[in-house]
């Protein structure tokens, strides 16, 4: 299913600088017969670059998805200051990109690693709008997680010692369980799981993520209620059935 690239065609377009971030590359269908696509800011962590997330956004674009990579303006901004950039980016996305009409501005959601997982929720945290949240191993210092009302997944890796499982694991357990969440720990994986190789496992998790939420697609509710496969998956917890606007008891392993 999401292991590999999904069904559209994709291009890419570079961003002039002076939007309020950075090094931005937009990734998008090049079918304009099927309507309006949701919207995706992605930032990288703490002096990351985009080349080494660069791989995710052709990925994404190919299951219908408008996608904006960037690097922070500054490589050592923290997650608040990523969180502004993700919803500059957004902004810039949907109202004055060269591929402002295929977004349907209403469907909109942030992903980031590391610090940018942590301004992916900063993000998400000041823009309750968002369809959803994605923060892949994220280091949160700014955000009070018991106030999300933003979809969020959570990934970690399972040796990661700098953003640690249990980390993650509490800043999940701090989420309302009346906003529909997910905690995602894959086997084996250390702090630099989504960067510079593509990543199947994690890609297998966020696509549908990002269709049930962006796309309000209940289709993609069977690959995580309960967890299709578990291959390179050592635990998981979630708010099943992940349909929006429906929370239920939480499903764990």
């Amino acid at each position: 299913m999401a292991a590999s690239r999904g069904t559209f065609a994709t291009a890419s377009v570079k961003v002039p600088e002076g939007n309020g971030f950075t090094k931005g590359v937009i990734y998008y269908p090049t079918d304009t017969s099927q309507g309006t696509f949701g919207a995706i800011a992605f930032v990288p962590g703490y002096h990351g670059s985009w080349a080494a997330l660069e791989w995710t956004g052709p990925w994404l674009a190919s299951f219908g998805f408008v996608v904006i990579g960037f690097e922070a303006i500054n490589p050592g901004d923290r997650d608040t200051a990523r969180g502004t950039q993700l919803l500059a980016a957004l902004d810039y996305l949907t109202g004055r990109s060269p591929v402002r009409d295929r977004i349907d501005p209403n469907r909109t959601a942030v992903i980031g690693h590391s610090m940018g997982g942590g301004g992916a929720l900063s993000a998400a945290s000041r823009r309750p709008s968002l369809k959803t949240a994605i923060g892949l191993a994220p280091a949160v210092f700014s955000t009070d997680m018991r106030t999300m009302r933003v979809p969020t997944l959570l990934m970690a890796g399972q040796n990661d010692g700098t953003v640690t499982p249990s980390y993650v694991k509490n800043f999940y357990d701090r989420i309302p369980g009346s906003t529909e969440k997910a905690y995602l720990e894959l086997t084996g994986a250390g702090h630099g799981f989504p960067s510079w190789t593509p990543n199947s496992v994690m890609m297998r998790k966020v696509i549908p993520w990002f269709k049930i939420f962006v796309d309000n697609d209940a289709r993609y509710s069977q690959f995580l209620c309960p967890l299709m496969d578990w291959t390179g998956i050592r635990a998981y917890q979630s708010t099943c059935p992940l349909l929006p606007g429906a929370p239920t008891p939480t499903h764990t392993r």
